[in-house]
């Protein structure tokens, strides 16, 4: 068993510090929201579940969907918290992360309850910074987007497509004012620039997730839950079990193409191998 260091901080019996997780606890495919609470509803259709550890924001919980092991980890809110989650868990060999969270949309035509599949993310955030300068993209892998977009398709849920921006903070972060209204002109500014760059939604996560994912060579996507659209002033919190139903579901449809994958040795997804199969 490897020993505690300050260059390499365990828990007891040498587990990860921060999500209390051994090796062999999580899948490699791996969900992640923010609230610890919505590690239960994520997990409601698994079978075989167990949770592996709660400390601080960091609930897990592995179990077993359509006979595909599966892990769902939370990460609190924000990026700081999130980055600590994605690298505890890449020591363990998780390989595929999906963000599974809440969202404003900043476009019209979206609604509370309505889903949003990222393709990338403005990098507002400052975590990622201290990973890589700014210019580095933070971007999804197109086999999570094609499995996400497919999950929806198959279970009937209404989704978006487009870039995120992901910010350190929810009030002036998003163009809210903070307490007794204090504003500055930037923040006013954040949310028109970012609508007429055509992003579709903010949220806190989805760059750190993204930009850590191609830093490491692992595979990750983001689907979001929209609880309000800043345009109409609308809130309202709908869609938390939707998501959890099409990630797991997109869990399931990237299971069966990683083995098509194998099969053909194939190190790339494309949709002719399903054809040839």
């Amino acid at each position: 068993m490897a020993k505690s260091s300050a260059k390499n901080p365990l828990g007891k019996s040498g587990c990860q510090y921060h999500i209390g997780c051994r090796q062999g606890d999580l899948a490699s495919y791996i969900l992640l929201p923010g609230d610890p609470g919505r590690v239960l509803k994520i997990s409601e259709n698994w079978q075989k579940k167990k949770q592996i550890a709660f400390n601080r924001e960091y609930r897990s919980i592995t179990g077993y969907f359509k006979k595909v092991k599966i892990s769902c980890l939370s990460t609190g809110i924000g990026a700081p918290s999130t980055a600590i989650a994605i690298e505890e868990a890449a020591r363990l060999k998780v390989k595929t992360l999906i963000r599974v969270g809440s969202t404003g949309a900043i476009q019209k035509g979206i609604n509370p309850g309505d889903l949003i599949i990222n393709t990338a993310a403005v990098r507002l955030d400052g975590t990622s910074k201290n990973y890589v300068q700014t210019e580095y993209p933070a971007v999804a892998n197109y086999e999570v987007v094609l499995a996400l977009i497919e999950a929806c398709e198959k279970l009937k849920f209404k989704y978006h497509l487009g870039i995120t921006a992901s910010t350190d903070a929810f009030y002036i972060g998003e163009g809210r004012e903070g307490f007794q209204g204090y504003i500055q002109a930037k923040h006013k500014n954040i949310l028109p620039d970012l609508q007429k760059a055509k992003v579709v939604n903010i949220e806190m996560e989805t760059s750190l997730v993204f930009t850590l994912a191609n830093l490491y060579n692992l595979r990750a996507g983001a689907i979001c839950a929209v609880f309000d659209n800043i345009l109409t002033n609308k809130w309202a919190v709908k869609g938390e079990k939707d998501v959890g139903k099409v990630a797991s579901e997109a869990v399931v449809i990237l299971d069966q193409w990683d083995k098509i994958k194998k099969r053909k040795k194939k190190r790339y997804f494309y949709p002719s191998l399903i054809e040839t199969t």
